[in-house]
């Protein structure tokens, strides 16, 4: 299915995720190749789910390439917003200082902080359309002040369930071990195991 060594594009011109998968996967001995290092396709994400979402840019890059692709989306949802900004989570600003200014204004004067990260992983084989999606949560809560200069996204803001500081101030191993990229990832290297 996905033989050790095979090169499997992965579907993003996002550097940051880029290498976080890249670490993720490392178990699978492939080659992970960043998005715009092979090729320059802009797919537009239609989709109403991260996991519809996911399917149509590993596909697209898929027929596009000729090679494997994975793709990722993933998004923050705050309860107090109605479980917002999910799959809008980069477009809420265009910056990432101007959407963690835009999460902690939301939250001015509300109490209830509780959030989750969640992301979808899908994997395009082109050989046989074969389309592996997988799908991984983080629970947290909202900080009121950002902190820590790690990872990306709304990490300075984000506390993972069980830890006191938030994803950017804690040790990367930590989030390689429990964050939404991290159980989605487990899941995927476990399918692919099961069907070598």
């Amino acid at each position: 299915m996905l033989a050790s060594g095979k090169s499997v594009v992965f579907a993003s011109s996002n550097r940051n995720k880029y290498e976080e998968v890249a670490e993720l996967l490392a178990p699978l001995q492939i080659h992970l190749i960043f998005g715009p290092e092979c090729q320059a396709i802009d797919v537009e994400e239609t989709a109403q789910t991260y996991m519809g979402n996911a399917y149509i840019k590993a596909v697209t890059w898929a027929k596009k390439t000729g090679i494997p692709a994975l793709a990722d989306d993933s998004g923050l949802e705050v309860r107090a917003l109605g479980w917002k900004p999910g799959i809008f989570s980069a477009r809420v600003a265009p910056s990432t200082d101007g959407r963690n200014e835009w999460l902690l204004k939301s939250l001015e004067g509300i109490e209830d902080r509780v959030a989750k990260y969640v992301a979808s992983f899908a994997l395009c084989l082109p050989e046989n359309g074969l389309v592996l999606i997988t799908e991984g949560e983080c629970w947290g809560r909202i900080a009121h002040e950002r902190s820590g200069r790690g990872g990306f996204g709304y990490d300075p803001l984000f506390i993972p369930h069980g830890y006191e500081r938030p994803f950017a101030d804690l040790p990367d191993k930590i989030k390689a071990r429990i964050s939404h990229r991290a159980i989605a990832s487990y899941q995927l290297i476990h399918i692919i195991h099961q069907q070598i």
